[in-house]
């Protein structure tokens, strides 16, 4: 979930308060809960929040994004706390003091992300369809004798559904993220409109299925 929908911008105890409501009703159900990253505007409350609701005793972990460069610290400070971290490339349009600009230190940094979450985190999960990035991950994961069912990789649904047979097949946990409901529409474009090389990615993963 995104925590502007439920008040962050509007008021930081008021979030927290809403999320806690929604983390209370997993609690029954024993279900973990996944709260995005939105832009680098909400990065460190997003942050704060998660750490506040892992404190309670929540079943909670947030996404962190490659293309940012406070990452390397939040993932360190992440792993401290025991939280259970997605690694993304990151989807939106962000100023070049604060993340990378080019695709090559993007995927540089999720590599080394990549590595210290599988050195000290807990049950990571590698979201992206990149090849080398998986690749890496998998090597990264051999050579620290980590178990497959300790880490994840995750995938957008309908894109490259062979590669994901071919992940399960060999032996790895992939999970597949499904858009749903009536509003599907105005998110695909929200998507597309924060980085219009969104559009590409989706077109090509499209085809290569």
């Amino acid at each position: 979930m995104k925590l502007t929908q439920l008040g962050l911008s509007l008021d930081q105890q008021l979030c927290l308060d809403n999320l806690f409501l929604i983390l209370e009703e997993a609690k029954k159900t024993k279900n973990f809960v996944r709260v995005d990253m939105e832009s680098s505007a909400y990065t460190q409350r997003t942050l704060d929040i998660v750490a506040a609701a892992s404190k309670a005793g929540f079943q909670v972990g947030p996404v962190i994004q490659s293309c940012l460069r406070r990452s390397q610290k939040d993932v360190e400070d992440l792993n401290r706390l025991g939280s259970r971290v997605r690694l993304c490339k990151g989807a939106y349009k962000e100023p070049p003091g604060l993340a990378f600009d080019q695709r090559r230190e993007v995927d540089e940094n999720y590599d080394a992300l990549a590595a210290a979450l599988l050195d000290g985190g807990r049950e990571p999960a590698f979201a992206t369809h990149d090849d080398r990035r998986i690749a890496h991950v998998i090597h990264c994961a051999a050579e620290r004798k980590t178990a497959r069912g300790q880490f994840e990789f995750q995938m957008l649904y309908g894109l490259r559904r062979r590669r994901w047979r071919e992940l399960a097949r060999e032996g790895h946990q992939v999970r597949i993220y499904v858009p749903y409901g009536t509003h599907w529409l105005p998110y695909f474009y929200r998507r597309i409109r924060e980085r219009k090389e969104n559009a590409l990615f989706v077109l090509k993963g499209m085809l290569s299925d």
